[in-house]
């Protein structure tokens, strides 16, 4: 029986600790959630026959994205890229009804929409994703980014996230966001080494 696992994924300080010093309208709705506690109900719900390798498990204040890897078909003379899309379509199509059934469980429990995606060899596919029109029809990528800035209190919300964003254009910000996330979860880690109250 195949048991799943969850790849590493960044679910931000809000996730870890609640809300940051900013304090965006969507974290207000929407409580935070526990990483463990989220990759266990989803492990447990998931049938294990789906996928054969490390459920790619995201999380935002609005959505729960869950990309699993499809074992590759045999395409003999035919097109990989081809049958791996394939697969994929097979997979989309033949579990709808029992993804949907999850999703609206996982709704339910943690107040998220849910989004599906698969991958199988060099293909990935994301299903419908929700977009925020308040936001610029943002995806959960770019959401995920600004709220790393709200829970570091770089920004008090996601609007005022976004301005300072577009003043950075130009400039490459992936190597200061992923040190910023690493000294978070440093004081995360130095924080949860100190004592506890009674």
């Amino acid at each position: 029986m195949h048991a799943h696992r969850f790849a590493e994924a960044d679910f931000g300080a809000a996730f870890r600790r609640g809300r940051g010093r900013g304090s965006g309208s969507r974290s207000q709705e929407t409580p935070p959630v526990e990483r463990a506690e989220v990759a266990g109900w989803f492990a447990g719900r998931l049938p294990d026959g789906w996928f054969t390798g490390p459920v790619e498990l995201t999380v935002d204040r609005d959505e729960i994205t869950v990309v699993g890897t499809l074992p590759e078909p045999a395409a003999g003379e035919g097109d990989a890229a081809a049958a791996q899309a394939g697969r994929i379509a097979r997979f989309r199509e033949d579990t709808r009804s029992e993804r949907m059934a999850i999703a609206d469980a996982a709704q339910e429990r943690y107040g998220r929409s849910v989004a599906w995606g698969a991958a199988c060899g060099t293909s990935r596919e994301l299903f419908t994703t929700l977009s925020m029109p308040v936001m610029t029809r943002l995806r959960q990528p770019e959401r995920l980014v600004l709220d790393t800035l709200v829970d570091a209190g770089v920004a008090r919300s996601r609007s005022e996230a976004l301005v300072w964003a577009v003043r950075l254009v130009g400039r490459n910000a992936d190597e200061w966001l992923a040190e910023l996330r690493r000294a978070m979860a440093s004081v995360e880690e130095v924080r949860a080494r100190g004592p506890q109250a009674d």
